[in-house]
């Protein structure tokens, strides 16, 4: 069978295309603000019956497991929706360096904790040199590389953020473009503290912001994804 197509448990072949629409967050209306989608946003979550759903691990899992090429797809197929930063989550922001540098926008949003996902290059030198002391920042010393293992930094990255958001603060987590590194830290947060599937989690964020996160990272998430679930069943 070629990897083009997808032939259902009794049923006529379905195009990869076919299998893939059906991954594909819908298309939303925003009420969008200057410079970023905030609260004032509109928060639409994808109809129908398609074959994700952001359910406990526990319960539920994701009936898709696609492999790197699956993913890459899925990416590829998003629609192009980038901003300043998007709220991809509850208080959780997704952003480039540019924002990070933007004290006046980040105060306005009310930011209280920055995740650098590109702390020491010469374009993010985030620290709390640049915001003071009122906003509390870490630093993930990341290359956008494939080979670069970024799941060393899951685990703590995931910390900082759920710290954040369970004392009421507001984070905004960013690398160099946000759509790479930083994005895989936000994904990795969802499937740690919120108990949910890469693929639901990666769809869920797309709903807001299209990522990209390397074949490396991709695939750091699927050995994440993997213990999670073999986790949930020894629990």
């Amino acid at each position: 069978m070629s990897p083009s197509t997808v032939r259902p448990s009794g049923g006529p072949r379905r195009s990869a295309s076919v299998r893939a629409s059906r991954l594909r967050p819908s298309r939303r209306c925003w009420k969008t603000s200057p410079g970023c989608r905030a609260e004032r946003c509109q928060w639409r979550r994808p109809s129908g019956g398609g074959g994700v759903h952001m359910s406990d691990r526990g319960s539920q899992q994701d009936v898709e497991d696609p492999d790197l090429d699956g993913l890459e797809y899925l990416l590829h197929s998003a629609p192009r929706s980038c901003h300043h930063c998007d709220e991809v989550w509850p208080s959780l922001y997704l952003g480039h360096m540019f924002m990070s540098h933007n004290k006046l926008g980040l105060w306005q949003l009310g930011v209280t904790h920055v995740l650098n996902a590109a702390h020491g290059k010469l374009y993010c030198q985030g620290s709390e040199d640049l915001y003071g002391t009122m906003v509390k920042c870490y630093g993930v010393p990341d290359n956008d590389l494939p080979t670069f293992d970024l799941s060393l930094f899951f685990y703590p990255a995931a910390e900082f953020i759920n710290q954040a958001l369970t004392s009421g603060g507001k984070v905004f987590v960013h690398c160099a473009v946000g759509v790479g590194p930083s994005a895989t830290l936000v994904l990795a947060f969802l499937m740690i503290h919120h108990q949910h599937g890469l693929l639901s989690s990666l769809r869920f964020v797309q709903q807001k912001r299209w990522i990209f996160p390397n074949r490396g990272f991709l695939r750091q998430l699927k050995v994440l994804d993997r213990k999670l679930q073999e986790k949930g069943l020894d629990e």
